[in-house]
């Protein structure tokens, strides 16, 4: 009888054992997922150009769909408060990424020697062209001798219409330019001037044509004017050498994000539409995919990838921006930019 209750205290000891042996397995199994699933993710910031558009589309898409989490990474995107924004505040390090336009980058590298580059191109070719009514006389840029050409006071436009001018055999100093800030739209409507510089064509135009406005344009490509990139990715020498590896899961996601986009154009415009700034820049749903469809071309032209950068194009930029007298020296290339998947 004794020797049968201690086999039963035996087999009691050895199930308990095991039970609490089971329990610290579990245990340890879930401690294990939740450490998974409480993994730190890397934080990435990048501040647009502009407040969100149809070309920011693919980044709201990539943070919607995950593919950013999927990459280990968790992304702050930003809104300037000065244009100026996206290039200096990359430049110090206070954000990671920053949305700019190449001529600026270049002009910055070259003349104050600001330490940042482009990484990708998002936009291939400009977006920013001479507009004006319909049914101008206007037929060629010579024809704006004579005429008044409302721009924004930035030196950039004044050179690209010299170029433009010049090319077709006019006198840039037989054409009016006149300042008026930001009224593009406004200054055309009213006749106050002839033509505008500085509008773009997936932002202005559209609205033009909204409104009952309609319009032609020169392409500044046509006209001398180098096939710059309006809209490259830029982040500061240091930032890329301490988060190169961030970045680069950046722009898987980001290109995931393009796909979606380009695949399913009204869906990621709908998620753009979500992620609007309603407060202080309204979008129009109608304005937003006549721009998307304006937009899609010019980010993946054929033969060239999104993102993708070539030197040549740099080259031939910067030494536009010299001969115009923007840019004293021309800085090497692989001061200026380089392909991240590198």
């Amino acid at each position: 009888m004794k020797k049968r209750v201690m086999m039963l205290i035996s087999i009691v000891f050895v199930l308990l054992l095991a039970a609490c042996g089971g329990n610290n397995a579990s245990q340890s199994s879930e401690d294990s997922k939740n450490g998974a699933d409480n993994k730190k993710l890397k934080e990435v910031s990048i501040m647009l150009d502009w407040y969100p558009n149809a070309v920011h589309s693919y980044l709201y898409v990539a943070q919607e769909k995950g593919y950013f989490e999927e990459e280990g990474i968790k992304v702050d995107i930003q809104f300037p408060a000065n244009p100026t924004d996206p290039l200096n505040l990359a430049a110090a390090g206070k954000v990671t990424l920053g949305l700019y336009y190449q001529p600026d980058v270049i002009i910055a590298r070259a003349n104050e020697n600001v330490p940042v580059k482009s990484i990708a191109s998002i936009v291939r070719s400009p977006l920013n062209h001479v507009v004006f009514a319909e049914d101008s006389s206007i037929q060629s840029p010579k024809d704006l001798e004579g005429k008044k050409v409302g721009y924004p006071g930035i030196p950039l436009n004044e050179a690209m219409l010299k170029t433009m001018v010049t090319k077709d055999g006019g006198d840039i100093n037989k054409v009016d330019m006149v300042d008026v800030g930001f009224e593009l739209n406004s200054s055309l409507v009213s006749e106050n001037v002839d033509a505008v510089i500085g509008a773009y064509i997936n932002h202005e135009v559209p609205l033009l044509n909204q409104n009952g406005f309609k319009t032609r344009t020169f392409n500044p490509t046509e006209y001398g004017v180098p096939a710059y990139n309006e809209i490259v990715l830029v982040t500061s020498d240091e930032t890329l050498e301490k988060d190169k590896d961030a970045i680069q899961a950046f722009w898987r996601a980001a290109k995931k994000g393009y796909e979606f986009m380009k695949e399913n154009p009204d869906d990621a415009l709908k998620i753009l539409l979500d992620n609007q700034d309603e407060a202080n820049f309204p979008l129009d749903e109608a304005i937003e995919k006549e721009s998307l469809q304006v937009l899609l071309p010019k980010m993946e032209e054929e033969g060239s990838a999104f993102g993708s950068q070539d030197e040549q194009s740099w080259e031939e930029t910067a030494n536009w921006l010299k001969e115009t007298g923007l840019i004293k020296s021309v800085p090497k290339a692989s001061d200026m930019m380089m392909n991240i998947e590198e």
